[in-house]
């Protein structure tokens, strides 16, 4: 299945070695992919400026990754399957990285939005292949650790993001202003691209044929009307062009299910093979990743805009409050991948009720009367980080845990987009709650956020509530990779 394989590392007698060389590689590939969703965030006035270019344009600038980067991860899982999962990660590094020095050199705002169009292909093509990598080459006793350390990394890139950012900016180095935020992609780019070559093995799976154009076409048209509404909608005040790709992405859906059974039938190849959903563990599991991502990147992205325009606080000082709450989700990450081969799906259970009792908790505290302050929500995030670092991680290993090899890059594929279409929901009904609550014409502006903030946990809450439901249908018991539930 492997060839050639990466070089040897220490092993205990008659156990398979984890590759943490060839895992760590991957990895620089996910944060990669994640972080370049939100670092731009803070570059956004800057680029603003110095481009002069309109709101409609800078909103291409930053929604345009978010949408290719979703509408084609399950087409770059499938082909990660069919020409190898190493040749694809190191394609999209270099596509990911050729863009970041496009997007670096733009000097108007239309090659600068081609350019994050490109680079969010190159992601998409990148981040499938670190849960394949994972899935393939990681013995079935150690996933939970790999998927650990991948929750973690996952979660700093999201969290992190617009404090590197917010650190590159401020540093204003030798007076170019914006551009370092790509600049930074390219010497990482570049030593992830020699590093794959020396430590990751290739691999593909031994039946795939050849690449479903007909799946990727309506595939990519359905998950079109789906994501660039709900990416694009907030933003335009949602016209009523956004509600009709909303409703037109449902048969465009149903389609792709048409094509792909009627694909199977005949015996060939399809994009994505409808019995992997009848996995209990991948169909739940799904839902559950869709749900959580929902109210991850939109509750801190909503928390950025309360402390900068509520409390007047820079992007740097914004990122300040919420790094405590990085490193709590950075322990509980490490302590979850450690208690989940013992104690199996009660650690979810404990990470989800607590993540809903953190956004309560914000709810709580600022309903109540408390101001809205760092010193007042910084417990309350670290709590919320507790319970994050608790669900996010298993919760990765429990989509894929009971998927064959052979189809480890396409469920990695649907994986990464259940990621992405949830955190693209997320933003469009947080955005909702978040600006519907909030009063313009209000006298106090730290106030009137941090009652928004309030009505946004409120949401938020609801969200983990359903996590815990969700979780509560998972299958108990050690997963049986390959099989059914």
């Amino acid at each position: 299945m492997t060839s050639p394989k990466s070089p040897p590392l220490p092993r205990a007698a008659g156990a398979a070695a984890v590759p943490w060389g060839a895992i760590a590689v991957a990895m620089v590939g996910a944060f990669m992919s994640v972080l370049d969703s939100f670092i731009v965030i803070v570059a956004g006035p800057a680029m603003q400026a110095d481009l002069a270019v309109s709101d409609g344009e800078l909103q291409w600038i930053l929604a345009g990754y978010q949408l290719t980067y979703a509408v084609f991860l399950i087409t770059g899982g499938r082909l990660g399957d069919l020409l190898g999962r190493k040749r694809a990660f190191v394609t999209g590094m270099a596509l990911f990285t050729l863009a970041s020095v496009a997007c670096a050199l733009s000097q108007a705002a239309a090659p600068l939005i081609v350019a994050r169009l490109v680079q969010g292909l190159g992601a998409a093509l990148m981040l499938p292949q670190v849960y394949a990598v994972i899935a393939v080459l990681v013995p079935e006793r150690d996933r939970h650790r790999a998927f650990g350390v991948l929750g973690v990394v996952l979660g700093l890139a999201t969290i992190g993001g617009q404090l590197i950012g917010g650190l590159l900016i401020g540093a204003d180095l030798f007076g170019s202003g914006w551009r370092p935020v790509f600049w930074i992609n390219v010497p990482i780019g570049v030593a992830a691209i020699l590093l794959a070559a020396r430590w990751l093995p290739e691999s593909r799976a031994a039946l795939a044929r050849r690449l479903d154009l007909p799946g990727v076409a309506v595939l990519s048209v359905a998950l079109f009307l789906l994501a660039f509404p709900l990416i694009q909608g907030q933003q335009a005040g949602w016209p009523w062009w956004t509600w009709a790709c909303l409703a037109a992405s449902v048969p465009a859906f149903a389609l792709f299910v048409a094509v792909e059974r009627r694909i199977g039938e005949r015996g060939k190849d399809p994009l994505v093979r409808t019995s992997l959903f009848r996995t209990r563990s991948f169909s739940v599991g799904l839902l559950l990743v869709l749900t959580v991502y929902t109210v991850i990147s939109s509750y801190y992205l909503v928390l950025s805009i309360s402390l900068q325009d509520g409390l007047g606080m820079t992007a740097l000082g914004a990122g300040l409050v919420y790094t405590p709450a990085a490193v709590t989700f950075f322990v509980f990450s490490m302590v979850a991948s450690r208690l989940v081969p013992r104690y199996g799906r009660r650690v979810l259970q404990t990470g989800a009720i607590v993540l809903a009792l953190g956004y309560a908790a914000t709810a709580a505290a600022l309903i109540g009367g408390l101001p809205f302050t760092p010193g007042v929500i910084i417990p309350t995030l670290m709590l919320q980080s507790v319970g994050g670092g608790l669900i996010i991680t298993p919760s990765l290993n429990a989509v894929l845990a009971r998927i064959s090899p052979e189809d480890a890059g396409i469920a990695s594929g649907v994986l990464s987009t259940a990621q992405q279409i949830g955190a693209a929901l997320g933003v469009a009904i947080i955005g909702v709650v978040y600006f519907g609550s909030l009063s313009a014409s209000a006298a106090d502006r730290a106030a009137a956020a941090g009652h928004a903030f309030a009505m946004s946990s409120i949401f938020t809450f609801a969200a983990a509530a359903v996590a815990v439901v969700l979780v509560r249908l998972l299958p108990a018991g050690r997963p049986t990779t390959g099989g059914t539930d």
